[in-house]
C-alpha cells in the first residue's frame, strides 16, 4: 500500500478508506461478526482509514467491537451533524450538541479519542465560529486529533480557513465530498481549494452508490438496495453514460469498479476513495484493483464521456444550501420586485 498524508495533519492514510455505513445491520450487513470480518481483512490488506458516523445506525458499534486490539493500527474517523432522533437539538454543529455527541461516539467506539472528527454537513443555523471554537476544545482535551467537514461548499470552506486564523482557531484538516467517473463537480472548485489550503479529501460514492459497480445496465432491472430510496439511481442521463463507460473499461481490460476506483485516486487532490463493501465479495474485487493505473489516454477519453468539473445530474445526498430550499430567501417582498 502507498500512503498518502492527510492533509497537512502528518497522518499517513491508504488511498482506500473502508466506509462503515454498509456495516449498519439495519441497513447494511445483518450480521455484526462477518462485518468484523471484512474489517480485518482490509485492515489486513493495508487499508488503515475507517469511516463512520453517529448517523449510521449502530454502524460505530460494530466498527468499535470489530477494531478491538487492532485500535493502535486504524485512523479512525466518525461524523456528526445529521440528525440522531427526533430532538432538534440532537443534531447539527452547535457547542451543545458536539460535546454530548462525542461522548456518545466515543462510547460506542470505545475508545479514547477520534483521528479524525468531521462535521457530516453544513449547519446553516451556527455560526463557523462556534463550531471550531468547540472543535478546537476537543484537540486540546485529547479526545479528537483532527476535524473537517463533508459535502461543504467552496466559500464555505474557504470562510472557515479564514475564521480560523482571525479566531485563533484550529482549522478544518478535511472534506468528504462526492467524487465519481459520474460526480465530477468537485474539480471546479472544491478540490482546487483543499489543494490551495493543504486540506485532505476522502472521497465518497466512488463506484457512484452502486451504478459503477456493471450490475446496473440501461433498461435492465436496477436491484440496488438504495434504488427505491434516492432518484439518482434511476436517472436516465446517468445510466446514459454507464452505458458509455461499460464498453471503455471492457476495451481497457479492466472491471468498470477497478475504473471508478483508479479513476478516483488518481487525481492529486484526492488522498483517499471511501468504498463502502456490505460483503466479502464485494471487497475482495475492490482489493483485486489496487494495483490498477489508468494512462493518461484512458483519462483523456473518460473526460470526452464526462467533461471535467461536471456532474451527470444531481446525487440526492448532497447538500443544498438554504436559498435553494427556501422560495423566500431568493424572491424580494412583491411590492418591492417591480423596477419602477
Amino acid at each position: 500500500m502507498q500512503y498518502r498524508t492527510l492533509g497537512r495533519t502528518g497522518i499517513k492514510v491508504s488511498p482506500y478508506a473502508l466506509g462503515a455505513l454498509m456495516f449498519a445491520t439495519s441497513v447494511g450487513n445483518p450480521d455484526p461478526d462477518d462485518s468484523a470480518r471484512i474489517i480485518h481483512k482490509a485492515l489486513d490488506a493495508g487499508i488503515n482509514l475507517i469511516d463512520t458516523a453517529d448517523a449510521y445506525r449502530d454502524s460505530e458499534e460494530v466498527v468499535g467491537k470489530a477494531i478491538r486490539g487492532r485500535r493502535d493500527r486504524v485512523v479512525l474517523a466518525t461524523k456528526v451533524s445529521r440528525p440522531v432522533g427526533d430532538d432538534p437539538n440532537r443534531r447539527g454543529a452547535s457547542r451543545r450538541w458536539i460535546m454530548t455527541a462525542v461522548e456518545d461516539s466515543l462510547r460506542r467506539l470505545g475508545t479514547d479519542h477520534i483521528d479524525l472528527y468531521q462535521i457530516h454537513r453544513p449547519d446553516p443555523d451556527t455560526d463557523v465560529e462556534e463550531t471550531l471554537s468547540v472543535l478546537s476544545d476537543l484537540i486540546r482535551s485529547g479526545k479528537v486529533r483532527a476535524i473537517g467537514t463533508s459535502t461543504t461548499p467552496a466559500s464555505d470552506l474557504v470562510e472557515a480557513q479564514w475564521v480560523a486564523e482571525r479566531r485563533g482557531l484550529a482549522r478544518f484538516h478535511t472534506e468528504q465530498p462526492p467524487y465519481s467517473l459520474l460526480d465530477r463537480g468537485i474539480e471546479r472548485e472544491v478540490l482546487p481549494v483543499a489543494q490551495r489550503h493543504g486540506l485532505g479529501t476522502l472521497v465518497w460514492g466512488p463506484l457512484g452508490q452502486g451504478l459503477l459497480t456493471g450490475r446496473v445496465r440501461k433498461g435492465g432491472p436496477n436491484e440496488l438496495r438504495r434504488a427505491g430510496l434516492v432518484r439518482h439511481l434511476g436517472d436516465e442521463r446517468r445510466l446514459d453514460a454507464v452505458e458509455r463507460l461499460v464498453p471503455l473499461a471492457a476495451e481497457a481490460g479492466l472491471p468498470l469498479t477497478h475504473l471508478a476506483m483508479a479513476f478516483t485516486i488518481a487525481h492529486p487532490g484526492v488522498t483517499s476513495a471511501i468504498v463502502g463493501p456490505r460483503t466479502m465479495d464485494h471487497l475482495d474485487d475492490l482489493l483485486a484493483g489496487l494495483d490498477v493505473t489508468l494512462g493518461d489516454d484512458l483519462l483523456d477519453r473518460i473526460d470526452e464521456i464526462v467533461p471535467p468539473g461536471t456532474d451527470v445530474g444531481v446525487l440526492d445526498q448532497v447538500f443544498v444550501p438554504p436559498a435553494l430550499q427556501r422560495a423566500h430567501l431568493r424572491r424580494r417582498p412583491l411590492d418591492e420586485r417591480r423596477a419602477a
